[in-house]
């Protein structure tokens, strides 16, 4: 029994020892760094693009309108570049001090239409959209053909109304997408039957007449080719309002030009003065043009529905 209570001992004796050892290399190793104290704010900031002031929309956004900030704030949809906003308009008024996101910006096609111009469409089949072979981004030329709703007549009209005009959708494809069939959102058979072109605002009443009255045709261009007609060498269209006519084509803007309007016997003739109405259920009929003139005119007979106008080209 003393021998045990001996062995214990020492063991307790060599276990003390260990763990002195031990202890003291602990407190020969170098003590760990605290760990870095980092403020939330400094460790989470993102540079953000705010207004500097109220931005109105509809108005551009300048330079001077927007800064760069460091905000405790990530959104996929703000900018971390004031060049990525300065241009572009919002759709909504935004506060000082806000951040800009892409929702409040104007986007989509209106964003692809240029200064002076107007997206408009026009019904389209596959005879009149070449085969349905028009992409966005493509280039057409718009014929207007016009003839007696009864039949045939001598000297039918057919010409280029406008010219080299950019082709902004075609269908459900159009220029604001990556790429014909995401645009399409998967529904790639959809026969196309409208085709938005942009126009300057001064032309679309005539393509508004020719689309009412005749019949359109687009003509796929290559884009590469630029020649367009001379205006010079043919009669200025005239305008509609009289009061504005007075002042002369060339003191109008393109807009007031688009307010003054387009008459169908103008966009026909160009300038020549629309026939007597003959009775009704009479044949269409030459007429001499103005004394000294050996020229003959031509009148047509637009008959829609119950109303009948008899034009002279």
């Amino acid at each position: 029994m003393l021998n045990f209570t001996k062995i214990i001992a020492v063991l307790l004796v060599v276990i003390g020892v260990l763990l002195g050892a031990y202890a003291w290399v602990l407190s020969r190793a170098p003590a760990a760094p605290p760990p870095a104290v980092v403020s939330g704010s400094s460790a989470s900031v993102h540079a953000v693009v705010i207004a500097v002031k109220s931005l109105p929309a509809g108005q551009p956004i300048r330079v001077e309108d927007v800064r760069v900030e460091q905000l405790p704030i990530q959104s996929s949809d703000t900018f971390r570049d004031a060049g990525a906003v300065v241009g572009k308009v919002p759709v909504i008024d935004v506060g000082a001090g806000t951040p800009i996101s892409a929702q409040q910006l104007a986007t989509g096609l209106a964003e692809k239409v240029d200064e002076g111009e107007r997206a408009v469409a026009i019904k389209v089949d596959e005879v009149v959209g070449v085969g349905n072979k028009i992409r966005p981004g493509d280039y057409v030329d718009v014929f207007f053909l016009l003839k007696r709703d009864n039949g045939e007549i001598d000297r039918s009209q057919s010409r280029l109304l406008l010219a080299r005009k950019r082709v902004l959708a075609y269908g459900v494809a159009s220029v604001d997408s990556m790429s014909a069939a995401s645009s399409q959102g998967g529904n790639a058979t959809a026969v196309p039957r409208t085709a938005v072109l942009a126009v300057p605002v001064d032309e679309i009443n005539q393509l508004a007449l020719g689309d009412a009255n005749g019949r359109l045709l687009l003509a796929l261009r290559n884009p590469k080719d630029a020649a367009v007609p001379d205006p010079s060498l043919f009669t200025p269209l005239p305008v509609a309002m009289v009061q504005a006519s007075r002042l002369g084509k060339s003191d109008l803007s393109k807009e007031d030009r688009a307010l003054a309007g387009t008459a169908l016997a103008d966009l026909v003739t160009r300038g020549g003065r629309p026939a007597a109405v003959p009775p009704k259920g009479s044949a269409p009929q030459r007429v001499a043009k103005a004394a000294g003139q050996g020229a003959v005119a031509t009148t047509v007979e637009v008959i829609r529905g119950s109303k009948q106008e008899v034009l002279t080209y």
